[in-house]
């Protein structure tokens, strides 16, 4: 399988928040969500770190776990990852760092995927595209969206009018009728989409963040 990626910070003089990796039968991307400046997230070791122990994590657990699908591992990868911090970090502070996940794998020339949030997964098969995401984080965001999008990008209204947008988000983070994201509970890998679809039909596939899948979903190109 050849594999190529490319992932940059949303801002030069930030961390990057995203995470990918892959092996010859298993790849994985996880899309960081930020604390902006100003809120507090409960967490003394930030995004970066969470984004790298649940991506290694949950390779590891993909190239490890036959009796698990990709759900299952995530579930898995997230409890580990939950003991690396619950001694040192308050973890039911709305803030918690948490990620989008999508993840890919093969086994016994079955190709097995699961999709948590909104990064996007598309399939090139023999008989067509498959786009799998999850657009309950976007539906539930749409009634939050009015101040910041009337904003400038990079100005001082904007910073502030995006923070406010992010804290009335979490509200709605793994609850009833919200949305699931990869953060401190392994239930919400419960809520991922998931699927399989034989090898002989996978042409190529991709794993987007949202960053990259804005140019279509969001802009129309």
């Amino acid at each position: 399988m050849l594999v190529t990626f490319d992932s940059i910070p949303a801002k030069a003089d930030q961390p990057n928040e995203d995470f990918v990796a892959a092996t010859p039968d298993a790849v994985v991307l996880l899309d960081g969500a930020g604390t902006p400046a100003g809120s507090e997230s409960g967490c003394i070791h930030g995004v970066t770190w969470f984004v790298r122990q649940l991506g290694s994590a949950l390779l590891s657990s993909l190239m490890g776990s036959d009796d698990s699908d990709p759900a299952g591992c995530l579930a898995a990868s997230i409890a580990a990852v939950r003991s690396l911090h619950a001694d040192t970090c308050d973890l039911s502070h709305p803030g918690s760092p948490s990620a989008t996940v999508v993840a890919l794998r093969e086994r016994k020339s079955i190709i097995q995927y699961a999709v948590l949030a909104d990064s996007v997964l598309l399939l090139s098969l023999s008989d067509g595209l498959r786009v799998v995401t999850d657009a309950r984080e976007v539906q539930v965001g749409k009634q939050f969206r009015t101040e910041m999008d009337a904003t400038p990008n990079g100005t001082p209204d904007h910073d502030k009018a995006l923070r406010n947008y992010i804290e009335k988000l979490r509200a709605h983070r793994n609850r009833p009728g919200g949305f699931g994201v990869a953060s401190a509970e392994p239930d919400a890998a419960a809520e991922a989409l998931t699927g399989t679809v034989p090898c002989h039909q996978l042409r190529a596939a991709a794993l987007l963040s949202d960053g990259a899948s804005r140019l279509v979903d969001r802009f129309g190109w």
